[in-house]
């Protein structure tokens, strides 16, 4: 397939994880592709999403050397563990700046670009944290739900601007950053099967499985589809079965 023939795509957080996994599905599918991230490795572009100089110079950088810019995965984002006491005021600010509005430097910064093209989408990465009450995340789940709120009003806001705006909302990945999470725990295994139990399908969602549905959310086949938010969460969100699956 090659729907995105001709399009360019930037990616941010696309240089690990579900990023990485978007950037290579996005450019089987031929697309030319940008990732952005804080540590981009030898192709990429340098991108701090709490920075606005940093933002609007890595999006001027995707234009300047590919011409245009079509389409805009929001996936970077930091993590935050405890209930509501468990972080500080600083620590509530910094995670709202990355996750929530590193999101909306990212589209501001794009948004010119982005109402030039003809098959133009954004696509941000939410969680099941934003539906679904988990515990000890209560800074993440707040950020998370933001991105759900904010992904329905731009949506709607960009109707005019022919700009599709759409989420994904994954549950428990198999990334670097939960991989990082089980290794700080007291029994990285136990903790592991835990979170696999948590999803009713009893395992952990994939990188590649997130990013099939972001590609599917960002493609110009998918040009009726806007303010959706997308569930890859193994039937977390819907689903209650009685007892636990057999695999």
């Amino acid at each position: 397939m090659s729907e995105f023939e001709g399009l360019v795509a930037a990616v941010t957080g696309g240089a690990s994880g579900i990023g990485a996994a978007v950037a290579t599905l996005l450019a089987e599918r031929g697309a030319q592709v940008a990732v952005l991230d804080l540590n981009p490795g030898d192709n990429g572009i340098r991108c701090d999403v709490g920075s606005d100089d940093e933002v609007r110079s890595a999006i001027d950088t995707v234009v300047e050397r590919f011409g245009r810019l079509d389409i805009l995965v929001n996936n970077a984002g930091i993590g935050a563990q405890g209930d509501v006491t468990a972080n500080d005021g600083d620590e509530w600010h910094r995670v709202f700046d990355v996750n929530v509005v590193g999101m909306v430097r990212l589209a501001r910064a794009a948004l010119p670009h982005l109402k030039n093209s003809p098959s133009a989408a954004i696509v941000n990465t939410s969680s099941i944290a934003a539906w679904a009450g988990l515990p000890n995340r209560a800074l993440y789940s707040a950020t998370k739900g933001a991105v759900l709120s904010l992904t329905l009003a731009m949506a709607t806001d960009h109707l005019p601007d022919r700009i599709r705006v759409n989420c994904v909302c994954p549950g428990t990945a198999d990334t670097p950053w939960v991989g990082r999470l089980l290794d700080a725990a007291d029994d990285p295994a136990a903790e592991r099967a835990a979170l696999a139990a948590r999803q009713p399908m009893g395992r952990l969602v994939t990188a590649d499985e997130v990013a099939n549905a972001i590609v599917y959310l960002a493609s110009p086949l998918s040009a009726s589809t806007t303010g959706t938010a997308l569930a890859v969460d193994g039937g977390m969100y819907g689903l209650r079965p009685r007892g636990p699956v057999q695999q």
